[in-house]
């Protein structure tokens, strides 16, 4: 009897947890954190992916020509300042699984793996890198692998800084911190399209 008493009280408590979660975040305040983050990391992982795994070699090769943009082109440039759809699209689904990603102890490593096999490995379309694009592109496996490096880290820095900021909103240097880097990336976005 007191075993069943401190079930029923211990899933109560998980219960009201999952709530407060629920009633603590707003479709809102998650998508703009959602953009923040996603942009800000976004654009530090392409810039170093475009230094360390040189893309610019790779995306100018004939067989990655015909359906790449050069890392010259102007809507490349632009391409972090549009981040925010991609923000806001990923926003949607996180708000819908915001118990089971924002309300327990892993729900980083749910949203990485979530974005991972989803958004990268099982895409719908033959993109470069995931399993029908490994099937049925003609792009060579290893061009297409080299570019796990990059996506898998990024969803992982968007997985769990998301996850720490949207669980300790009183941490306003964080906001502060994103923010400000936000802003850069966006006024560099479109000097870059203006520029190139």
């Amino acid at each position: 009897m007191q075993a069943e008493n401190q079930i029923t009280i211990g899933n109560s408590s998980n219960k009201e947890e999952a709530m407060q979660t629920e009633r603590r975040i707003t479709f809102l305040g998650l998508t703009l954190k959602t953009i923040v983050v996603h942009t800000v990391t976004y654009f530090i992982m392409g810039l170093l992916a475009l230094a360390f795994l040189d893309y610019r070699t790779a995306f100018d090769a004939p067989v990655t020509r015909e359906f790449m943009r050069s890392v010259d082109d102007p809507i490349v440039a632009l391409g972090p300042g549009l981040q925010f759809i991609r923000g806001i699209l990923f926003a949607v689904v996180f708000y819908l699984l915001r118990d089971t990603l924002f309300g327990r102890k892993n729900g980083w490593l749910i949203m990485w793996v979530m974005l991972v096999s989803l958004g990268i490995l099982s895409t719908f379309g033959a993109a470069p890198g995931s399993v029908e694009g490994l099937l049925y592109t003609k792009m060579p496996v290893g061009l297409q692998i080299s570019g796990w490096l990059e996506v898998m880290i990024q969803a992982l820095l968007l997985s769990g800084i998301l996850y720490y900021w949207v669980n300790h909103p009183e941490k306003k240097w964080l906001a502060w911190v994103l923010g400000i880097i936000f802003a850069l990336v966006i006024i560099f976005s479109i000097m870059g399209f203006m520029m190139a």
